[in-house]
C-alpha cells in the first residue's frame, strides 16, 4: 500500500478514489477534514482538492495515485478513522468511520474555534436544552469575535438578548480571554417554536 496518513484509507476506497479522481483535472487530489470537530454537529468530509486548493499546514501523503492532504486542525479527531468503500448493485458507496470526531478534544493549544465550540456544547447547551434551545458557533470574524447563532426555543424567544448578554457572552469571554465580542446572527423575528412569547 502507498502512503499512510492519519487516516487508513482501503485499498478499495482508494480505487474507488483513483476513478473519481481520474474524471477531474490532472494533479486534483482529496482533503479530509472534520466540519465542527469536537461536537454532536461533527462531519467527517472528503472533498476534491484541486491544485493551489490545499491550506498551508495539511499533511499531503502521497498514495500513489493520487494525493490526499489532512486538515491539521482536524487531525487529533480523525485519529482511528478509516475510509473504505463497499460495492453493490448501485455501484458502491464510500463509508467514513470517524470515532473520535464528536470527542471534545481540546487544550490550551487549539484553535479558538474548537475552544468555543467545547464551551458551548460542554457547559452553555446542557442548561439551553432545559428551554427546547441550543446555539451554534457560525463563524469567527477578525480572529476575536465570535458570531453565534440561536435555534430551537431560543429563536424568537423575548429573553434571548438576556440569555446572550448575560449567560453566553460572559461564560465566553471568562473562559477565553482572546475573544473580545460576541455577536448573534439569529432573526428573532421567526417566533413560530419560541418558548417564551
Amino acid at each position: 500500500m502507498a502512503g499512510q496518513g492519519v487516516v487508513d484509507i482501503s485499498e478499495a476506497a482508494q480505487g474507488y478514489l483513483q476513478e473519481l479522481l481520474a474524471k477531474q483535472e490532472p494533479g486534483c487530489g482529496v482533503r479530509i477534514f472534520v466540519a465542527q470537530p469536537g461536537t454532536p454537529h461533527a462531519e467527517t468530509c472528503i472533498a476534491y482538492c484541486r491544485p493551489g486548493e490545499a491550506h498551508e499546514d495539511d499533511e499531503p501523503v502521497d498514495y500513489g495515485s493520487f494525493t490526499a492532504y489532512f486538515e491539521k486542525r482536524s487531525e487529533a479527531y480523525l485519529v482511528d478513522a478509516a475510509v473504505d468503500f463497499q460495492e453493490d448493485q448501485m455501484g458502491g458507496q464510500l463509508t467514513i468511520k470517524a470515532p473520535n470526531a464528536r470527542t471534545p478534544n481540546v487544550g490550551p493549544d487549539s484553535p479558538l474555534e474548537d475552544r468555543i465550540n467545547y464551551v458551548l456544547y460542554n457547559e452553555i447547551n446542557p442548561g439551553l436544552a432545559a428551554h427546547g434551545g441550543m446555539v451554534t458557533l457560525v463563524e469567527l470574524v477578525d480572529g476575536d469575535t465570535a458570531v453565534l447563532q440561536f435555534g430551537g426555543g431560543c429563536q424568537g424567544c423575548a429573553a434571548v438578548d438576556i440569555t446572550l448578554k448575560q449567560g453566553v457572552e460572559r461564560a465566553l469571554l471568562d473562559q477565553l480571554p482572546e475573544l473580545v465580542a460576541i455577536k448573534d446572527a439569529t432573526d428573532h423575528t421567526v417566533t413560530e417554536h419560541a418558548y417564551y412569547r
